[in-house]
C-alpha cells in the first residue's frame, strides 16, 4: 500500500545524451560516444535506461559480464542492430567463451589471460574475442605499466586465433577534483607511448579504438577524447564535481546544460500531531520545540537513503522544504510538515528532484551524509520500483 519509488526522466536523459553528442562531433572526425551501464546504470535502472539510450549513443559499457549480455537479448527481442559493448570489469575464461559468441568486447588488463589460451582454443571460437589492452598510467588499479610493456603482453600477439586486439584503454586519477590538469596530461603522455608499443608489437588490422575520457575528461580534456568517450555520471545529469564544472565554463566557453534524470519521491504512511516536547525517533535525538505535524515516510537506508542525513537533510512536500527528523531509520523517515499543508491527509514527499521552484539535489543529499553522489545514486536499492516518465 505504501511505497516510494523512482522516476527516470526520457526526455532529460536524451537531452544529455544529445549534449555529449554535440560535444564529441567538434573536431575534422565525429568520435564514438559512450554510454556507461555499470552499477545498475548508476543506480537510475539498467532496464529503464538500456531502451532509452540504445539508438543513441555508439558503445555500451559495463563491468558484469551478465549485465553486457542483456544488451544482445534486447537487441534480438527488439530487432535492433548490434551496438559495441565492452564489459570493463573482470571476466572468466568460460565467460569470455560466451562474450566472444556474442562480439562483446573484454578488457585485457594482467597477464592471466595467457594463462586462459588453452581452455579458450579448446572452446573453439567461432571468432577470437575482441580484447582492449588496459594501461595504467597514473591510477593504480588494473592495467599494464610501462615497464611492463611490451614483454607482459606478447601472448596477444602469439594466440591471434584466440585474440582480436581492437582497443587500447586506461583510467584518468585525478580530473575531477582539481582544475589544473598536469597530472591527468602527464597520464596522456604515458598513455600515447603505450600505444606506441603496442601498435608496433601486435600489429592489428585497423588502428586501436583508444578510449581514456569518461564524464570529466570529456567536458575539460579535448585532447582526451580519442576515438570513444565514456560517459559515466554525466549521462544521468550530473556533473562529476564543482571543480569540473568551472573548468568546462574555462574549457568550452559555455557549459553545456546537465538535466539531472532521477527523481525520488515517497508517500506518507502517517500524518499526524505531536504536542510540544515530544520526540522523534531512536534516540531521542529530536524534541519537538512547538506543535508539530508530522508526516511518517515508509523509506530508510534499507532503500538507499543515507543515515548520516539524520537530522541535517530535506524533502520537498507541496513545493515545500521539510526538515528530516531525528534519525533515519531502516525503513522510516520522520519528516516536520507543519507548514507544507494544511491536514492530516496523506502527502507525496520528494526526496530526490523537483517539486514546484524548489528541488533537492543528488550533490545535496550527498553532502548532508559526508559522501559523493556517485555513491549515493549507486547505492539506491534495486527493489524500488523504477519507472519511465515523459
Amino acid at each position: 500500500m505504501y511505497s516510494s519509488w523512482l522516476e527516470v526522466s526520457a526526455s532529460h536523459l536524451k537531452h544529455n545524451v544529445a549534449a555529449f553528442r554535440a560535444l564529441e562531433s567538434t573536431g575534422p572526425t565525429p568520435r564514438a560516444l559512450g554510454a556507461v551501464l555499470k552499477g545498475n546504470a548508476y543506480g537510475h535502472g539498467l532496464a529503464q535506461v538500456l531502451p532509452l539510450v540504445h539508438a543513441g549513443v555508439d558503445v555500451l559499457y559495463f563491468i558484469a559480464p551478465q549485465d553486457a549480455l542483456t544488451v544482445r537479448a534486447h537487441e534480438a527481442a527488439h530487432g535492433l542492430p548490434a551496438r559495441q559493448v565492452v564489459v570493463l570489469g573482470a571476466v572468466a575464461p568460460e565467460e569470455a567463451v560466451v562474450l566472444a559468441h556474442q562480439g562483446i568486447d573484454v578488457v585485457v588488463a594482467d597477464r592471466s589471460w595467457a594463462d586462459a589460451v588453452p581452455s579458450l582454443r579448446a572452446a573453439k571460437l567461432t571468432r577470437p574475442l575482441r580484447v582492449h589492452v588496459h594501461i595504467d598510467t597514473g591510477l593504480g588499479r588494473e592495467g599494464f605499466t610501462l615497464d611492463q610493456l611490451p614483454r607482459e603482453t606478447a601472448f596477444l600477439a602469439e594466440a591471434p586465433d584466440v585474440f582480436e586486439p581492437v582497443g587500447v584503454l586506461s583510467h584518468f586519477a585525478n580530473t575531477e577534483d582539481v582544475t589544473e590538469q598536469g597530472y591527468s596530461l602527464a597520464q596522456l603522455d604515458a598513455f600515447e607511448t603505450a600505444l606506441g608499443h603496442l601498435t608496433a608489437q601486435l600489429k592489428p588490422a585497423k588502428p586501436l579504438q583508444r578510449h581514456i575520457a569518461a564524464s570529466a575528461a570529456a567536458l575539460v580534456l579535448p585532447r582526451a577524447r580519442y576515438e570513444a568517450a565514456r560517459v559515466g555520471i554525466s549521462l544521468y545529469g550530473l556533473w562529476p564535481s564543482p571543480e569540473t564544472r568551472l573548468s568546462a565554463r574555462l574549457v568550452l566557453g559555455e557549459l553545456p546544460v546537465l538535466k539531472p534524470v532521477l527523481s525520488w519521491r515517497c508517500k506518507s504512511q502517517v500524518v499526524k500531531w505531536l504536542p510540544a516536547g515530544a520526540y522523534v525517533g531512536y534516540g531521542c535525538t529530536y524534541r519537538c520545540p512547538e506543535p508539530t505535524r508530522l508526516a511518517v515516510l515508509p523509506v530508510g537506508y534499507y532503500d538507499g537513503y543515507p543515515r548520516l542525513a539524520s537530522g541535517k537533510a530535506h524533502v520537498l512536500v507541496n513545493g515545500r522544504r521539510c526538515a528530516v527528523l531525528g534519525r533515519v531509520m531502516m525503513n522510516h523517515l520522520m519528516v516536520d510538515v507543519t507548514r507544507a499543508t494544511s491536514d492530516e491527509r496523506p502527502v507525496t514527499a520528494t526526496l530526490l528532484g523537483r517539486d514546484g521552484e524548489e528541488s533537492v539535489s543528488a550533490e545535496s543529499l550527498a553532502g548532508w551524509a559526508q559522501t559523493i553522489h556517485y555513491e549515493l545514486v549507486t547505492r539506491l536499492g534495486a527493489h524500488l520500483r523504477r519507472v519511465v516518465v515523459e
